[in-house]
């Protein structure tokens, strides 16, 4: 005797007690007080009664239950105790789960990547979400192989990101290895496909230029916890935008607080030029003048305490990167072009002031070049509204542009 979908849709319900409607090989529908109705199918294993799960009426239809009613018979005839294997088969999956390389990866991320800047963990989760978790996350990270890992990647390099395709890379491959340090792998796949991308292709300096990005960069420097001394530079760097190799080399002797200047030798071109000093910029040279202010150097090398070698050219770069900044979003080169753009097409400059701060050659309209105090007064009140420019960048406000200064 067996049911149909009409009679289950017919169906009474007993207000007083379940009952059942019977479907032939110890297959029934168990029928509740309530309506609800369930697939269930008795069956004696080592001489001892049970009773399988197989569905509830509609989400599993009438076919579905027969269709499990008759894989269980065939693991019963295997001496296989069903409710048994679908324990099994339930922790299989489990742990699966808990092994996936999105659960993984999330795990790494929130163990690792919390002391980042922001800038940084936005771009890591980004990756992860836009171009890796929909291709791997479900899979177990043990049984992603280089080529599916390699597929995933080539998606990135399709859209011309190659150096993000390679960050994506050396990303997996940290989350490959604290896999294998938590037992959930027991090799990185990543080394595998060195060479299988794109070489990535040398340019000009790279330059955060875009206002909202450089809130996040200034906001990422203020939360730098490594040296203080490079801390400091980097806080400088973008409010005076000279070429780093000045900045690394600047002295004390040179600078002059009274006046609020900075005057010093373009190493490009050995002609004096002044730096006016915003309030900010004082404040930052003041606040490290304790520290390195009876050397010579005011941002020293951290292998002479004494101050008699100026600061590495790596220092500056090693920190950007460690805050997340990979070579081809940042330099520390980069500070002048962030300035040269935000200062002419956002506050609207004048770009011989400009061209002038950068310490640029720049010609009078018969061909003669100005000297170094041209503009200066104007080049104060300049440097003074960009600092406060950035100080607002950094603190989340409304970016707006300023009407052009004749």
């Amino acid at each position: 005797m067996s049911i149909s979908d009409t009679a289950i849709k017919a169906a009474k319900v007993n207000p007083d007690k379940a009952y059942k409607l019977p479907d032939g090989k110890g297959m029934y529908l168990l029928i509740h007080p309530n309506g609800s109705k369930y697939f269930r199918l008795d069956y004696r294993f080592n001489d001892k009664r049970k009773t399988l799960a197989l569905g509830v009426y509609p989400e599993t239809s009438l076919k579905q239950a027969r269709e499990k009613r008759e894989a269980a018979r065939k693991l019963l005839a295997d001496g296989i105790d069903p409710n048994e294997n679908k324990k099994a088969v339930k922790s299989s999956k489990a742990e699966s789960a808990s092994n996936s390389f999105e659960v993984v990866a999330r795990e790494w991320f929130e163990r690792k990547m919390m002391d980042k800047s922001e800038h940084h963990q936005k771009r890591a989760m980004g990756l992860f979400r836009k171009d890796l978790f929909p291709y791997l996350g479900a899979k177990p990270i043990n049984e992603i192989k280089a080529v599916e890992l390699l597929a995933a990647l080539r998606r990135i390099e399709a859209r011309n990101a190659v150096e993000t395709a390679h960050r994506a890379l050396q990303i997996c491959g940290q989350v490959f290895r604290y896999a294998i340090a938590t037992g959930r792998t027991e090799r990185d796949i990543t080394p595998d496909l060195r060479g299988s991308l794109a070489s990535v292709k040398a340019g000009h300096f790279a330059a955060i230029t875009d206002p909202q990005e450089a809130g996040q960069l200034l906001r990422a420097i203020d939360a730098y916890t490594g040296s203080f001394c490079v801390k400091s530079a980097l806080q400088l760097a973008p409010l005076v935008f000279v070429r780093p190799s000045e900045l690394r080399q600047a002295e004390w002797a040179h600078i002059d607080f009274e006046a609020k200047e900075w005057r010093y030798l373009v190493s490009k071109t050995q002609t004096e030029h002044i730096v006016p000093l915003s309030i900010q910029s004082v404040a930052i040279l003041q606040a490290i003048r304790p520290l390195t202010g009876d050397g010579r150097y005011v941002f020293p090398s951290a292998r002479t305490p004494n101050g008699s070698r100026a600061m590495s050219d790596m220092a500056m770069l090693a920190a950007l990167r460690r805050m997340g900044f990979e070579k081809s979003e940042m330099s520390a080169h980069g500070f002048r072009a962030m300035a040269r753009t935000i200062l002419d097409e956002k506050l609207k400059f004048r770009v011989d002031f400009i061209e002038h701060q950068l310490a640029h050659a720049v010609k009078d309209v018969n061909g003669r070049a100005y000297n170094r105090t041209a503009h200066l007064e104007e080049r104060h009140k300049m440097m003074q509204s960009w600092a406060d420019y950035l100080d607002g960048l950094k603190n989340g406000a409304q970016v707006l542009e300023f009407k052009k200064i004749s």
